[in-house]
């Protein structure tokens, strides 16, 4: 079983120690969804929203998340990113929903999974946000990593 990373050998929370990791190119793609009414899904594909272009907020706010992710996760790296890119998908075959994915990249001496879960966070709670007045009966779920690359533990794939 893995050791847990961020904790000293007396129990107290640290920074993990990668003063002697390798650089390398560092990838990770998230994945979530949040659960909408008809109503609110309509106005996402046609744009009709009164607040402005949902999903155009949504992906500026999940890569300015993405970009603060040491800020609001106390232990993360603040890192240097290379690429953030955040795409919907609207869903409207079991339910109404909008898939929301985020990819970034870097080079450094940790990886970026934290940015990419925080991207798509961001992005879900401002659809949330944005759709609110219509119905709060909305549902952010299935938040989790899709893929990551580089590092030393190497690949995965969810």
């Amino acid at each position: 079983m893995a050791e847990l990373t961020h904790f000293d050998t007396q129990g107290n929370a640290i920074m993990v120690d990668v003063t002697d990791k390798n650089i390398t190119t560092r990838e990770a793609t998230a994945v979530g969804k949040i659960i909408v009414c008809q109503e609110i899904y309509e106005h996402i594909a046609k744009g009709t929203m009164a607040k402005g272009d949902v999903l155009g907020v949504a992906r500026v706010a999940g890569i300015m998340g993405a970009k603060k992710t040491s800020e609001l996760i106390p232990l993360c790296h603040p890192l240097p990113l290379t690429k953030c890119s955040l795409n919907f998908e609207l869903l409207a075959d079991k339910e109404y929903a909008v898939l929301a994915t985020c990819t970034v990249k870097t080079d450094g001496k940790t990886g970026v999974e934290m940015e990419a879960l925080t991207g798509v966070q961001v992005a879900l709670l401002t659809i949330y946000d944005m759709c609110k007045a219509i119905d709060k009966h909305m549902v952010i779920s299935d938040v989790h990593l899709q893929r990551k690359t580089g590092g030393k533990s190497g690949n995965f794939v969810f």
